[in-house]
């Protein structure tokens, strides 16, 4: 099993994605049914492989942040197999990408709306990784993490961080070291489409 994620693209940070993402999946549980993940740098990029590795008949996944709030109902109680992430990707302004043959709703993977809103189910984790003058409060409150809306989560990173030894948040320079961090089961538990994702690699 591959699994396409949006984030890395070339050398260090690609090999800093493929880590964090292979920790984060290490550390909640899944080792036998490890997928190879593969860090395809934009979302474009990801969708683009997925398409051609779903042509040529290959078991994988695609993995990339929904931007947006998702429209489809996603209640926890839900079957998560039956939620519409191809819908979403089809109706977003900028992408409007189309299933591609043989794939399927469960072939398809989203970060709600990015993957910061994972880090806010774990804060602890947070202010581990930067330690002095880190400012918890500073991050959104709404224990809500899919609510959030993916400017609030990165405006929030950007102001808990801003007097830290390690410098303010940065996507490619500690976003994966801080994935590679964070406790799973929080995360599961905060995010359904993260629970979604972790259930279908298990």
């Amino acid at each position: 099993m591959k699994i396409y994620v949006e984030g890395g693209s070339k050398g260090d940070l690609a090999s800093k994605c493929r880590k964090g993402f292979r920790e984060f999946f290490e550390h909640a549980g899944i080792s036998d049914s490890m997928p190879r993940v593969v860090a395809a740098g934009g979302r474009q990029q990801a969708y683009d492989m997925f398409c051609t590795a779903s042509r040529m008949g290959e078991e994988a996944m695609l993995l990339v942040d929904s931007e947006t709030a998702v429209e489809s109902a996603c209640e926890p109680e839900e079957d998560r197999s039956t939620w519409k992430p191809w819908l979403h990707l089809s109706k977003r302004a900028g992408d409007e990408w189309q299933r591609p043959p043989g794939a399927e709703d469960m072939h398809c993977h989203l970060m709600v709306e990015c993957m910061e809103n994972w880090f806010l189910a774990d804060k602890d984790a947070l202010a581990r990784y930067y330690g002095q003058h880190f400012r918890k409060n500073a991050l959104p409150a709404n224990t809500q993490i899919e609510k959030v809306p993916k400017r609030d989560v990165l405006r929030g990173l950007a102001s808990a961080t801003r007097d830290c030894p390690k410098g303010g948040y940065s996507k490619g320079g500690h976003s994966f070291d801080i994935l590679a961090s964070l406790n799973p089961e929080l995360v599961r538990i905060a995010s359904p489409w993260a629970a979604r994702l972790l259930d279908a690699l298990t």
